[in-house]
C-alpha cells in the first residue's frame, strides 16, 4: 500500500537515529509498532483493582486435588 505522509523530517531524523535503524520506513513502522503496545499496556493497566477475589478460596486445597 503505497502512502504519501506529510512528516516532520527533524522529528524522523531524530527517531532515525535514536532507534539506530537503518531506513525512515524501518523507523516508521517500529514506531508505529511501539506506539500500538504502549496504548494496549495503558488499556490493559485500567484493569487492575476490577477483578474480585473470592476471599474464602483455599488455593492450597486446589493443588491438592
Amino acid at each position: 500500500m503505497a502512502t504519501n505522509l506529510s512528516i516532520d523530517t527533524e522529528l524522523l531524523d531524530t527517531a532515525l537515529k535514536a532507534g539506530g535503524l537503518k531506513t525512515k520506513k524501518d523507523t516508521v513502522n517500529l514506531a508505529l509498532k511501539e506506539f500500538i503496545r504502549k496504548r494496549k499496556t495503558a488499556e490493559i493497566l485500567t484493569l487492575f483493582g476490577t477483578i474480585k477475589y473470592d476471599n474464602d478460596y483455599d488455593y492450597k486445597e486446589a493443588r491438592r486435588r
